[in-house]
């Protein structure tokens, strides 16, 4: 075999052993405990803390402006949240490594986020959340328990089968936000 065949392969099977690795250490852990808590700034002003959603249900997605699979998936999100009005749930993007905050608020424009955009500057709530890459979402449910962690780019047809069980959980008066 050729010695630039015999590279390719093993280049290839690196990579996909360091997926599988991500894969497995990506925020599963999470899943049936109680999401960590946090604040963070809004790029529309104010700040957003997890605690002040108790009694929704909550689709967190951690992004990056840079990152190709992230902007794919964002106007399935953005249409999900859209045709989501009225029920109990709240959508927040996360962004990480993606620059100032202008930069941030350029690109949630530009990719036409009509949820909340926050930006978790210096990564602590990344890593409170285990996110070894991006994109990554996670459902939490009304009593703020992570419910479903989606590793990689997630669709529409996705997104709402997984909210669906969720949402049926939810008070048929839901909770005003106090921070939204």
């Amino acid at each position: 075999m050729k010695s630039w065949l015999k590279l390719v392969i093993l280049a290839v099977l690196a990579i996909v052993a360091v997926e599988m690795y991500m894969r497995d250490r990506g925020g599963g852990e999470l899943q049936g405990t109680p999401a960590p808590a946090f604040t963070l700034p809004a790029v529309s002003g104010g700040a957003v803390s997890l605690a002040s959603l108790q009694g929704k249900v909550v689709a967190l997605n951690f992004w990056a402006t840079w990152c190709p699979p992230c902007k794919a998936e964002i106007p399935d999100f953005a249409a999900v949240y859209a045709s989501s009005a009225g029920k109990c749930v709240e959508f927040l993007g996360v962004a990480e490594e993606s620059g100032s905050h202008d930069e941030i608020e350029a690109a949630a424009r530009t990719l036409g986020i009509n949820y909340p955009v926050l930006v978790d500057e210096d990564g602590r709530v990344g890593e409170a959340f285990g996110i070894p890459g991006y994109p990554r979402t996670f459902l939490i449910d009304v009593n703020g328990r992570v419910r479903k962690v989606f590793e990689g780019m997630v669709s529409r047809a996705e997104l709402e089968g997984a909210l669906a069980p969720l949402l049926t959980e939810a008070p048929a008066s839901c909770p005003k936000s106090k921070a939204l």
